[in-house]
């Protein structure tokens, strides 16, 4: 047995000896899948519901027996969707906005996922915790921070878990730096930097000459909209929520420029859209702080002309990776003093027993390099087992809350504001996240 494979198989026994629950504690058996068969309710199908639908369809064992839109169209090409798949046609809700809660209330549900506009995330969520279904929710889960407690409370009272399906933890090179941080391969963890930094504008304008809810948002808010893909991953690595927690947060933006530039370009110079002011800077900085001393610099940068970049820096006593630039220097182990070498190899070293388990399903049937496949199977799994979700609902509540925070500490010039412990101190004795895989 080679040396991968040893370390490999060692950590997989002493996880899954060691924990019930967490990152991939599910079995994904097929077997089980058709003894325990997971029925879901989608709750906006537009382009991101519609591919989450194709993702949940291609999971053993799972049925879609309804479908809600505020778009008939939409939910009727959700309907055709599953009944191409070989599934019964699902019956669609969508008689105005709050329709979703009849979808939510059917007993022929167990979990309720929503992949609407992000005003409605929490809306969704809460009808169908009440109604005693597991929650999955695109990102981010919540708007404001009593959004962030409603779930919380919410998932508390009624028992059911609310899972914001955070598709980025799931990365191959994400979880290949989860387990290099468990072996200590980076020493003792001290700062993260990452960022959603993703040209977008094009999302924002409809070809009629109008705003899309996003760019509604975008009109109206300045901060960090969009925190979670770069975050999840941090608070992961550095275990926030299980064993450390953010204590507190500073945020600045630039002036704004992209939007009514690219409008301009898109519309003319004339157009009220290239005259209209936007709220949002081009680039917001958030710093944050933990309990135990890490610290993260987030960026967010979606209305200007880059490339897709989502930075990840993390470094430790013993080193650093950058993941964006393909970068890694380790004391003692990288070949050269103070050179870099590349980054690639290192997840291929410490691949990740999920990522192994699950890698050829993930590319062929999820997007996003397989990450929304293997979040999907893990949320599924969770629901099929009566199980806790890997990332639960502290976690959506935590990294969610990054957007009105920042929106506050921009208001005030930086000014330094508290984050909340949605945990209720349960963030000091729960276990961090096991590296186990499917």
């Amino acid at each position: 047995m080679d040396d991968r494979a040893s370390r490999r198989a060692f950590l997989r026994h002493s996880a899954l000896a060691a924990a019930t629950v967490g990152l991939g504690a599910a079995a994904g058996r097929a077997e089980e899948s058709a003894e325990k068969p997971v029925r879901v309710g989608i709750v906006g199908v537009g382009n991101r519901g519609s591919a989450i639908l194709r993702t949940l369809l291609s999971l053993p064992g799972v049925s879609v027996p309804a479908v809600c839109d505020i778009d008939p169209a939409a939910a009727t090409r959700a309907q055709d969707v599953v009944e191409k798949a070989g599934g019964r046609r699902p019956q669609a809700y969508a008689a105005g906005e709050r329709d979703f809660d009849n979808l939510c209330g059917r007993d022929d549900l167990d979990a309720v996922v929503t992949a609407t506009p992000w005003e409605w995330h929490t809306p969704v969520m809460l009808s169908a915790m009440r109604a005693g279904k597991y929650g999955g929710t695109e990102v981010p889960a919540a708007l404001s921070i009593q959004e962030c407690w409603d779930l919380v409370k919410t998932s508390e009272a009624t028992g059911k878990p609310c899972m914001m399906l955070e598709n980025v933890n799931y990365f191959e090179n994400v979880l290949a730096l989860m387990r290099m941080a468990r072996e200590g391969v980076l020493g003792e963890l001290l700062h993260f930097e990452a960022g959603y930094q993703h040209d977008c504008r094009y999302l924002y304008f409809t070809d009629s000459g109008g705003l899309t809810w996003r760019g509604r948002h975008l009109a109206e808010m300045n901060g960090n909209l969009y925190p979670t893909h770069a975050i999840g991953p941090i608070a992961w690595w550095g275990n926030v929520n299980r064993g450390d927690r953010f204590v507190s947060l500073s945020s600045v933006s630039t002036k704004s420029r992209g939007l009514k530039a690219f409008a301009a370009a898109k519309f003319g110079p004339e157009h009220p859209l290239a005259k209209q002011e936007y709220a949002m800077g081009d680039v917001n900085t958030t710093l944050l702080r933990t309990e135990k001393g890490l610290t993260v610099t987030l960026y967010f940068d979606m209305c200007t002309p880059r490339p897709y970049d989502l930075i990840f820096r993390v470094q430790g006593t013993n080193g650093l990776c950058m993941v964006g630039n393909d970068k890694a220097y380790i004391d003692k182990m990288s070949p050269e003093k103070d050179t870099w070498e590349p980054f690639a190899p290192y997840v291929k070293k410490y691949a990740h027993p999920l990522w192994n388990d699950l890698e050829a399903a993930a590319v062929k049937n999820g997007g996003h390099g397989g990450g929304d496949y293997i979040v999907l199977q893990q949320f599924v799994e969770a629901v099929r087992r009566g199980a806790q979700t890997p990332q639960d609902v502290y976690d959506a509540a935590t990294w969610s809350a990054i957007v009105p925070l920042s929106m506050d500490s921009v208001s005030k010039k930086g000014a330094l504001v508290e984050f909340p412990d949605f945990t209720g101190g349960k963030w000091e004795t729960n276990a961090p996240i096991p590296i186990v895989g499917a």
